[in-house]
């Protein structure tokens, strides 16, 4: 049974990212057998979540960890932890989030999933510019009021932002939390314990439909014991702010078994197949002439994992990088690009299947040739 033909959905081959839009990532058998066996069965909501949790912490060398549904949920959870904690109390007194409402964030570092934090009613108080930030603006944004400062992980958000390992320092020195959204930033592995345990952020958290392979509504946040069982108390099974972002016990033992299966992979032997797989990309399609390639590192979401650049000359070729992109969607299955300027695309071996890089190549190859046999018609010049 093909339930896409089924309902008319085209298929997609993704050499654009692992984004929502297009359904997270593809989910390896053994992550797939796990969330059918525990499909199977009624089961104690609470009890499962903290076994769950306790195994996923030894496994990623943090006091605690929690599974949420995705990294966006995260953040509120962990905002919820920072400025309301687990005393049933003060819960009860929401939405007033009392006198610690304040979050801060670099200016470089504000993304359109920050919302999930002001969702809580919690503020942001943006520190530097998008060039710049100096020690002294986070120690003065520190009040009575800061309930934790939010760190965006990511090499392609460096510029502009404090180190993390200073920011926790600052942050520290006045008894205030560092939160690190690190939805994307796997691989490498490491980072499961090395924004907490080795660097020393207070919370980290993670999607679980991303490089990890995951149920695409999971995401796992790792920290301080704490703070992770006050997330614990803001969401479902309890009747919280947090209940809307329901984790389902397929959700749970699935990503449990995509982080098995993550921490289990030969991540230096997957770096390699990509790095093999843009050459051979640049190799096919750089000729010189309308059409460049070059390999491009790190990928758009700053992970130290390649990617292939195509620039077009579009007086040659009769492409912009736009209407290449349109043409490569249109195709049945679609190709997903990444946009990369106006008259330039990016393509990506980590969200491909074996064999899928070649059907990129071809489907690239078969969108230039059609439009330069009408560009030579009208022009008599050649790609």
């Amino acid at each position: 049974m093909d339930i896409y033909a089924d309902l008319g959905v085209r298929r997609v081959i993704n050499a654009d990212a692992r984004l929502t839009r297009l359904g997270g990532s593809l989910m390896a058998e053994p992550v797939r057998a796990a969330m059918d066996a525990a499909a199977r069965s009624y089961v104690d909501m609470f009890e499962l979540q903290a076994a769950v949790s306790a195994r996923l912490a030894e496994l990623t060398n943090n006091e605690a960890a929690h599974v949420c549904t995705g990294a966006a949920a995260g953040l509120f959870l962990t905002t919820m932890a920072c400025t309301v904690g687990s005393d049933m109390r003060q819960i009860a007194r929401l939405p007033d989030l009392g006198d610690r409402d304040e979050v801060i964030i670099h200016c470089a570092h504000r993304i359109p999933y920050d919302m999930a934090v002001r969702l809580t009613g919690a503020r942001l108080v943006t520190i530097g510019n998008v060039l710049q930030t100096s020690p002294w603006e986070l120690e003065a944004a520190i009040g009575p009021r800061t309930a934790a400062v939010l760190y965006i992980a990511g090499e392609h958000l460096a510029r502009g932002a404090l180190p993390l390992p200073e920011v926790v320092m600052i942050a520290h020195a006045h008894g205030v939390p560092v939160i690190v959204d690190a939805a994307a930033q796997l691989p490498p592995p490491e980072n499961l314990w090395r924004f907490t345990r080795d660097i020393g952020a207070d919370l980290a958290v993670f999607s679980g439909g991303k490089d990890m392979g995951g149920p695409q509504a999971s995401g796992l946040i790792v920290g301080r014991a704490d703070l992770v069982a006050a997330c614990a108390a803001h969401c479902s099974p309890n009747q919280r702010l947090g209940r809307p972002m329901k984790v389902g016990k397929e959700e749970m033992v699935g990503l449990l078994a995509a982080v098995e299966r993550y921490l289990g992979m030969d991540h230096a032997a997957r770096i390699a197949r990509f790095e093999q797989i843009v050459a051979g990309w640049v190799d096919a399609l750089d000729d010189g002439d309308g059409v460049r390639a070059r390999r491009d590192f790190p990928n758009e979401a700053g992970q130290p994992t390649p990617r292939a650049l195509i620039s077009l000359d579009t007086a040659r070729c009769g492409l912009s990088g736009a209407e290449l992109r349109e043409r490569l969607w249109g195709g049945d299955p679609r190709v997903a690009v990444a946009a990369a300027g106006a008259d330039a695309i990016s393509i990506t071996p980590d969200t491909l299947e074996p064999g899928e890089e070649l059907l990129v190549v071809e489907a690239i190859r078969r969108a230039l040739a059609q439009e330069t046999a009408r560009f030579r018609l009208a022009s008599g010049s050649a790609c």
